[in-house]
């Protein structure tokens, strides 16, 4: 199916269309299904060859259930119009989505440049899997900019970068370090899952390969588990060729719930964005706060770094509660969830419901972790933020009192 902006009457849309429309008709013609809007989930392992020719060439567009059916391809297709890609792969999970990137692309004997500040279980594949087949993951401080060059080996092929990073939202200058990478013959890719193409396309910044937990915020009803990997031109062939080699694929259910939570994306986003800022405005100016980690504040480090690449920001960030004495640092975190009503205590984010979580820093390399206290981290929902407000009072106040 191919993409334009003239409707089926033969006018021609404005150029060039907003980010909403765009998302409400991303990867799928109605006319292709008799008109009808949402793509039917198409559930297939076998499929069918009209003659023992075309079985024998593999001469059609669908040839077996783990290569694609129409409706994970209507969401490869809408993935690849907001990355900007060649080509995207649907896979289980957001993890999944990283771990086949670095297999594609490493091999044994590499060495891999990661960012310190990169999502934990990510850090663990490379620290097991990785390293159980001879490939070597050196975690680097995310400041580090150019400087990355320092780092650089005859061996080094490959560099992941996460902006902000997890959990303590640490910006990186993306362009300086694709700029290295590239001049030394090296890999780039991006978890961009905070930001989502909407606001930052990795690609544009000539990033490699852009990642997404699309669990988070292209889903957004906190009930599907699925990962992209999209990558440019040049990229592409390995990706497919190794996604094929692996077998791994995103269940046609799964990719048609994505594609229905991607339509309102956009509005949600935005919503998202505003009433984190709102929140995160709120904390910086609590005496019980020592110190708000959200990018698009103007107090955080790397704001300069977020305001010049990015178009927006999420619905996630942390805060430090301020509690001097280490060993108070648990009990006081703990006292603050357990008097949270509307948060609720669980993993992942980029659903409807706010969420908050004690971090667990332990596994830092470089990077040392925010001073002050314990670190508390934050998904705002949809839910009203006066709401919100008067359940993180009910936390504070709790955690001041325990």
């Amino acid at each position: 199916m191919t993409h334009d902006n003239n409707d089926r009457s033969g006018r021609k849309s404005p150029e060039p269309l907003g980010i909403n429309t765009k998302l409400v008709r991303a990867g799928y013609d109605p006319f292709d299904y008799h008109g009808f809007i949402n793509p039917p989930p198409v559930r297939a392992s076998t499929v069918l060859f009209p003659s023992a020719e075309i079985m024998d060439t593999h001469a059609q567009k669908y040839t077996y259930g783990t290569r694609g059916t129409p409706t994970t391809n209507a969401l490869c297709e809408a993935i690849d119009e907001l990355e900007g890609s060649a080509g995207t792969i649907l896979v289980p999970s957001g993890l999944a989505a990283v771990t086949i990137a670095f297999l594609a692309y490493l091999s044994p004997g590499d060495h891999a440049l990661v960012v310190d500040s990169v999502y934990g279980p990510t850090r663990h594949f490379c620290e097991t899997v990785l390293a159980r087949f001879g490939i070597e993951a050196e975690f680097y401080d995310p400041g580090a900019g150019a400087g990355i060059e320092a780092l650089f080996r005859p061996n080094t092929k490959l560099v992941h970068t996460e902006a902000p990073g997890s959990n303590t939202f640490e910006m990186q200058d993306i362009p300086a370090i694709v700029e290295v990478a590239h001049r030394l013959g090296a890999v780039v890719t991006m978890d961009n899952t905070w930001a989502t193409p909407l606001y930052f396309r990795p690609l544009d910044f000539g990033v490699d390969v852009s990642i997404q937990a699309v669990t988070k915020y292209p889903a957004g009803h906190s009930d599907i588990l699925m990962g992209t990997v999209s990558a440019n031109e040049a990229h592409w062939p390995r990706l497919k060729e190794t996604n094929g080699a692996l077998g791994i694929c995103g269940a046609p259910d799964d990719a048609y719930q994505v594609l229905r939570g991607l339509r309102t994306m956009g509005v949600r986003l935005e919503r998202h964005q505003q009433s984190a800022l709102a929140v995160a405005q709120w904390l910086e100016g609590r005496p019980e706060v020592a110190q708000v980690l959200h990018p698009a504040l103007p107090s955080f480090p790397g704001h300069d770094l977020w305001k010049r690449d990015f178009k927006g920001a999420s619905g996630i960030f942390s805060f430090v509660l301020a509690v001097p004495e280490k060993a108070e640092h648990k009990r006081k975190a703990q006292a603050f969830l357990n008097a949270l009503e509307l948060f609720g205590l669980g993993y992942s984010w980029g659903g409807f419901p706010s969420l908050a979580l004690h971090v667990n820093l332990f596994d830092r390399r470089v990077t040392p972790p925010p001073s002050g206290g314990p670190v508390l981290r934050l998904q705002i929902g949809l839910e009203d933020v006066a709401d919100l407000i008067e359940d993180l009072e009910r936390g504070l106040s709790a955690a001041k009192a325990g």
